[in-house]
């Protein structure tokens, strides 16, 4: 079975959860990536805000049956 990764938003969330699913993607730190991209919407004029509102509409949330998938797939490997 190939091993798929989705990109959403996560319920480890501040405002939507984009942050956070974006770092789980990637397997980084989500405080950290929260701080650069605060740091970097500061710098860009506010650009980052209407980054972060796009992303939010085009993200698909988690779905609580991705979870049970993930837990099953570990406990047979």
């Amino acid at each position: 079975m190939e091993n798929e990764k989705k990109l959403t938003r996560s319920s480890n969330r501040m405002i939507a959860g984009v942050c956070a699913g974006i770092a789980e993607y990637f397997g980084w730190d989500a405080t950290l990536l929260r701080i650069v991209y605060i740091l970097a919407t500061f710098f860009t004029a506010f650009a980052g805000v209407i980054i972060y509102i796009i992303l939010w509409i085009v993200m698909p949330g988690r779905k609580p049956s991705d979870r049970y998938e993930d837990r099953m797939n570990q406990r047979l490997h």
